[in-house]
This record gives C-alpha cells, structure tokens and sequence, in this order.
C-alpha cells in the first residue's frame, strides 16, 4: 500500500460524515496535506486529539484517489492546549494557519513549515506579545513566498531610505517623489519596528511603543491581505496592539 510519513502542523478540521475529519495540515516535506482522520470524532478513538489545530504531529498517511487517510499520528507538540484557552494567542494562531493555508503547493516549502512551528511555539510559550508574533510571521512568510517587502529603499525607484510612505500595492516604502496622494505616513519608530519584526530583533519589538505596534499591523494586515488576493478573516478579530 502508498503509505508515507511526514511531521505536520494541523491547519483547521472539520466534519465528515457522523464521525470522521478532513484534517488540512501543513508539513515538513509534502506540503499541503488533506486527508480523512477516521472515526476521531469519537470518543474511543486513539489519535482525535492529536489532529486539532495548532497541534504538531509525526503523521503516517495513506495515498488516496483525492484525499489521504491518516492511519497513525503521534503528538510532537501539544501546542494547542496553550493557545485555545487565551483570546489573543487563539486568534493570532488562527490568523496564521489561515495565511499558511492559502499558500499554494509551490510556497508550501520546508521553511514555511518550520516558520508556523516557531510562530505558534512562541504563542503557546508568551514569549512576546501576540499580535507582534503573528506580524513578525506575516512579514516573514510574504518573504518566504516571493513578496518581500521594501522597508528601506523606494519600493518603486529604488532610492534610499529610510522614507515616510508606506504603499502595500507597491511593495512596502515608497519615497515623495513616488507616493501617490492618499498613500499611508509612516513615522520613524514604526519604520524602524517593521525592519525590526521582518529581522526578528526582539528587543526592538518588546520595547516599540503602543503606537507603533498598532500602526505597524495596520500597514502589515494591509500588505498581506492585498498580496494574498483576499481577506484574512481572522484578523476581524484580532484587538489593537496594547
């Protein structure tokens, strides 16, 4: 029988019949997976709990005709019981695996899977604030899928920066001369914590001021959603920066 193995991260579930799951997974080396979870919606089933969202496992699958079925799954990490419970953890983890689950199977790399691993491995640890990880791995991925951000040069002519405009449609900061009316003012601080969250220099991240952090998700949330072609909807949810 086709049988393999890989390592994934549970992106969302949901029903099949009166007691099974679709599971979509993200994993190390065979990207997006879609397969059946049988019979975990029931009580006496050995692995259901293993295959909920945000969780990590070490999958073995069976090659279907459309989708896969999982046959075994053992837990690597449990982060899942760390994050349901708080609000801003659950929604700045449920903002990630949508993003991860729009990409397509040629952005769905190794590095993509080890990015949401460190994103909601930090979430479920509160190694920093929620929001300032869920944008740090926004930035990081729309690098990671070919549309990385400008955050020092003109975006459009290539001038040196820093600049003061910031234009999601044309690829991050733009200088005076490019900006169109009505495109967004950056300060200096917010410039300098949206290098900071694309770099992962932390202590700049963990010492930006309210201000800051909720300007630099706006243009963040801004960027990604255009790039993605749609609407991230668990960003509707998501609070300001505090």
């Amino acid at each position: 029988m086709p049988t393999y193995r890989d390592e994934v991260v549970v992106l969302r579930t949901h029903k099949l019949g009166e007691a099974d799951r679709i599971v979509t997974m993200l994993s190390r080396r065979n990207g997006k997976i879609r397969a059946v979870a049988k019979g975990v919606r029931r009580t006496s089933s050995r692995f259901g709990a293993r295959l909920e969202p945000f969780m990590v496992a070490d999958v073995q699958l069976y090659k279907g005709r459309s989708l896969d079925i999982v046959q075994q799954a053992e837990s690597l990490g449990a982060y899942g019981a760390d994050i349901v419970p708080d609000y801003e953890r659950y929604t700045a983890a449920s903002a990630m695996a949508e993003t991860a689950d729009r990409l397509n199977e040629a952005e769905a790399t190794p590095q993509q899977y080890l990015l949401l691993l460190g994103g909601l491995r930090a979430l479920s640890r509160g190694e920093h604030a929620s929001r300032s990880v869920l944008d740090s791995y926004l930035l990081r991925v729309m690098s990671l899928s070919g549309w990385a951000p400008s955050l020092q040069a003109c975006a459009r002519c290539g001038a040196p920066g820093p600049h003061e405009w910031f234009v999601a449609q044309l690829g991050g900061v733009v200088c005076s001369v490019c900006a169109p009316t009505g495109s967004a003012r950056i300060a200096p601080e917010t410039g300098n914590l949206l290098r900071a969250l694309l770099a992962g220099e932390w202590d700049v991240v963990d010492a930006a001021s309210a201000g800051a952090s909720a300007a630099s998700s706006g243009l963040i949330s801004a960027y990604a959603q255009f790039h993605l072609e749609r609407g991230i909807r668990s960003l509707t949810h998501l609070e300001a920066p505090r």
